[in-house]
């Protein structure tokens, strides 16, 4: 049974202490999904942080809030990274500006580092045949065409040389606790989960949420990736983890108990989205774009599109590579998909 202790989140720009040593900070986010959880966990001298927020103006104004009221005007002494999406890393090039060590996993860090630095003008050949392929249509297409894709580095602070690596099983002391380092996959590479050794906590980045399940997706970088198997692997991975009592802080939504119930939930959503995927490609083949309605259950609008379209694909792909499906590029650049048999 999943429980949800504080049914009340903090306000955006401020923070709770929800377990000893331990504060829940929420952040803004220009998105449909409007917020992003930090946690803060007190040292002696200052302030351990696990996440941190868009590169965003808007974001900058509630730290200084944040940093002034909240923690003390304390240092930030180490940022923790649990993966390389912008509304987690963010900012953690300016605490390290300001002095703060840097704990990524090796995968995050390059990848983050890669992408702040690949800026382009225009949409790449890449992206637009791996688009057309998904099968947008000509409008949409032609729109994107016309305007400055979303950068990195459009919300990403610049990272400096240097980090400090987590890896998969180590151990390290934060706020005063040991953490066990347990990497998950699917939402994004090598994405490290803490549980703590000393107290029933876990800090979950996105591999743990409640409520929501993170998106999947497949992109031009690596086009035939299969987040989804690698998805249900780390739900049975981390089930030998879970226990009920354990208090999970997740970057998303509220905090909750029940782990091992959520693990089945976000396990069985994949599983139940595949079965109708596979019944909506034996009434007929379909492309990527034709696939919203089986996978998400809701109409997808022009703010969900783009990461609709790419968890579609990740669907396909993972019944591509158990044998399930195949595909033939139709006139337009297009994959058509069709069951096998």
């Amino acid at each position: 049974m999943i429980r949800h202790p504080f049914e009340t989140p903090p306000a955006k720009g401020s923070g709770v202490e929800i377990a000893e040593g331990v504060y829940w900070i929420r952040l803004s986010m220009p998105l449909g999904l409007d917020h992003v959880n930090i946690f803060a966990l007190r040292e002696e001298a200052g302030w351990t942080l696990i996440d941190t927020g868009l590169d965003v103006p808007e974001v900058r104004a509630e730290w200084a809030s944040i940093l002034s009221d909240h923690l003390r005007g304390d240092p930030i002494l180490r940022v923790v990274v649990t993966h390389h999406h912008p509304d987690h890393v963010g900012l953690a090039g300016w605490f390290m500006a300001q002095g703060a060590e840097l704990l990524m996993t090796r995968t995050a860090w390059l990848t983050a580092r890669m992408l702040t630095l690949d800026e382009q003008p225009i949409p790449s050949p890449e992206a637009v045949s791996f688009w057309r392929s998904a099968g947008m249509d000509q409008v949409r297409l032609s729109k994107r065409l016309d305007n400055r894709p979303f950068n990195f580095c459009d919300t990403v602070h610049p990272l400096p040389l240097g980090f400090t690596r987590l890896d998969d099983g180590a151990v390290h002391r934060l706020g005063g606790r040991d953490w066990v380092v347990h990497f998950g996959q699917g939402h994004a590479p090598d994405h490290a989960t803490l549980w703590c050794k000393d107290a029933p906590l876990v800090l979950a980045g996105d591999q743990l949420l409640p409520s929501i399940s993170p998106n999947l997706g497949v992109y031009p970088t690596e086009p035939m990736a299969d987040p989804v198997a690698e998805w249900l692997q780390s739900c049975a991975k981390f089930e030998g983890l879970a226990q009920d009592d354990q208090l999970v802080l997740p970057g998303h939504k509220l905090p909750y108990y029940g782990l091992p119930d959520r693990l089945r939930q976000l396990s069985d959503n994949h599983h139940g989205a595949l079965t109708r995927l596979r019944d909506h490609l034996t009434e007929e083949p379909r492309r990527a774009v034709d696939c919203f309605a089986p996978l998400f259950k809701r109409q997808i609008d022009d703010g969900t599109y783009g990461l609709a379209m790419v968890e579609a694909v990740a669907h396909l792909n993972h019944l591509y590579h158990r044998g399930e499906v195949t595909r033939d590029m139709d006139a337009e650049g297009a994959w058509v998909w069709r069951m096998c048999g």
